[in-house]
């Protein structure tokens, strides 16, 4: 549905206008592809893969088994030598099956576990850690895939006693049931290494960090064109939502720009990732050309009930803001990991410091500006960055100096139309300080700037 007219006028500033060479940058859709980011966001995808396989490699080897047995008759004219090692590959086959269960039984408490204590400790934003750690679903799969693979071979167990009617004895069935329980035990090995570091605070800083630079290093990797963000004019198209309520996680680059080159259009995305949208909202405005169906708009939008790493920068700040929050709050009272959380604000703050800020746009393999997509600004970022954190932790000592540490340390790096916002934090911490902290000796000591808090 659409709240204004088509209207064929174009704003000369929004007009499309193809470049001359030497050849303009194009969205490149790989590292920003949605499928794969999904895909990993799951659980069910590696497991069901993995049984797949077992089904598969249970076939293979139940052959090979009658091959073998085949070829001691044709040798010999009985499988007497491999009917002797039958009842011990029962027995070993039967055992992985039985212990394999219970060993799943472990790996998902001890996963439950974790969940829990990482949701308490930390943030409910950092589980998603847990949910796209490799070896948690490897570690799970094979687990999976062995039990199943034992399964599928007892079926095909040959009871008869005739060493000359025999049709099959399960030595490579037995083979590769113990090699996949020596790879599930070694799983298992790194997945409770794993999963204590991913209960360790620092770690978990340091992952969200690492993420959020992976973001930064996509978008650039793209250079896609970034600027102060342009109005679309008065007479454009305006498409809103016609699907489900929820979060916007990502969007299909590459689609939307197919679908605004065919309808010879330029797309602006209204809403933010990051931003929760309901039937109704609108979601594109379209300039020139003609309105697509809204439904197609939609398609190409990730609706779910929380925020991803996929094309949200803004979240990685907004999950090490809420891990130095709760650790400020009176239940835990923990500057010291709060201080954490600032070093990397810190760190992913500098490294935005010359980064253009406003919207990206984004070409069409002829150099034509086919999609606007809007960014949160420097003023944004910052009040994301530290106002929680100023506010909770003003009378904290360790935390304010750090803050002054960090914002002194951003004045001096940011260009000079970059500074009011630091300036005004800057100003904010004071006061802050000065309500928690009335003695002036105290108060200097609390905004005197200290990389490492107090150290």
């Amino acid at each position: 549905m659409t709240d204004r007219q088509p209207s064929n006028r174009q704003s000369p500033s929004h007009q499309p206008q193809s470049r001359q060479a030497p050849g303009p940058k194009r969205l490149r859709h790989r590292p920003l592809s949605p499928l794969r980011e999904h895909l990993r966001d799951s659980f069910w995808f590696a497991p069901l893969l993995t049984c797949l396989a077992a089904v598969l490699v249970a076939g293979a080897t139940t052959w090979l088994d009658e091959q073998l047995v085949e070829g001691a008759i044709a040798d010999t004219g009985s499988a007497a030598d491999l009917m002797a090692f039958t009842s011990g590959a029962k027995a070993v086959v039967s055992t992985v099956s039985s212990a394999m269960l219970t060993f799943i039984g472990v790996v998902f408490s001890i996963s439950l576990v974790a969940l829990q204590m990482a949701a308490s400790q930390m943030s409910p934003r950092v589980l998603r850690l847990y949910v796209r750690s490799r070896i948690t679903k490897a570690t799970f799969s094979v687990c999976l895939a062995t039990f199943l693979f034992t399964l599928l071979v007892q079926l095909g167990y040959d009871d008869t006693t005739d060493p000359t009617k025999i049709t099959s004895v399960p030595v490579v069935s037995t083979v590769v049931a113990v090699l996949l329980v020596m790879l599930s035990l070694t799983l298992f090995v790194l997945y409770v290494q794993s999963t204590q570091r991913l209960l360790r605070v620092p770690h978990v800083i340091d992952r969200v960090t690492r993420e959020s630079v992976g973001v930064l290093t996509t978008y650039r990797w793209m250079a896609p064109e970034a600027g102060p963000r342009l109005d679309p004019p008065p007479d454009s198209v305006t498409l809103l939502h016609a699907g489900n309520s929820g979060v916007l996680r990502d969007v299909n680059l590459a689609r939307l720009v197919r679908a605004a080159r065919r309808h010879d259009a330029v797309f602006h995305l209204v809403p933010r990732i990051g931003d929760f949208i309901a039937p109704g909202t609108p979601t594109v405005v379209v300039v020139g050309g003609t309105p697509p169906r809204p439904h197609r708009i939609t398609s190409a939008l990730n609706i779910g009930v929380d925020r991803t790493m996929h094309q949200d920068l803004s979240f990685g700040f907004r999950q090490l803001v809420d891990i130095a929050i709760r650790a400020l709050s009176p239940a835990v009272n923990d500057p010291t990991t709060a201080v954490q959380a600032i070093d990397r604000i810190h760190q992913l703050l500098a490294m935005l410091a010359g980064y253009p800020f406003g919207e990206l746009r984004y070409r069409d393999r002829t150099g034509t500006i086919r999609l606007v997509q809007p960014i949160p600004d420097w003023q944004c970022t910052i009040d994301l960055a530290f106002t929680e954190i100023r506010i909770c932790g003003g009378g904290q000592p360790q935390v304010s100096r750090r803050l002054a540490a960090a914002l002194d340390d951003l004045l001096r790096i940011t260009p000079e139309d970059r500074r009011p916002p630091l300036l005004a934090q800057r100003t904010l911490l004071e006061r802050a300080v000065a309500e928690h902290v009335p003695d002036p000796e105290n108060r200097a000591f609390a905004l005197a700037p200290d990389r490492q808090g107090i150290g």
